[in-house]
């Protein structure tokens, strides 16, 4: 059973970075695409970022603008995702999530979830 754990949320101010980390245990990361989504309070879980366990290709939702990097290390079985130029409107749960296919934007699309970190974006 792969097993996700999340870190790196935190309080931070507006247009500063964060680093969440996801540590992946229980199976081969490469075997995995694996995604960032976030939820904010009341609102629906929402599609961030993806990084394909083929090539490494990135995918990203319109609202990232750049300002996010997904990567991944399957050495070290962990997925970063860096944050810049945050906003409060980024502000959420954010959450590491593995499909055993490719990367889709449905949170029904990935089999392995984490618990979430937190991100609080001060303006």
């Amino acid at each position: 059973q792969l097993r996700l754990v999340e870190s790196g949320g935190g309080l931070v101010q507006s247009d500063g970075p964060l680093r969440l980390t996801c540590a992946v245990s229980g199976g081969p990361l490469e075997h995995y695409a694996m995604a960032w989504f976030r939820q904010a309070p009341g609102k629906e879980r929402e599609y961030v970022s993806c990084i394909s366990r083929v090539d490494g290709a990135t995918y990203d939702a319109d609202f990232v603008k750049g300002r996010f990097t997904i990567s991944r290390d399957n050495a070290k079985n962990t997925v970063n995702l860096q944050m810049n130029n945050l906003k409060p409107e980024d502000s959420g749960d954010y959450f590491c999530a593995a499909a055993e296919r490719k990367c889709n934007y449905y949170v029904q699309g990935y089999e392995y979830w984490g618990q979430g970190t937190q991100v609080t974006v001060s303006s």
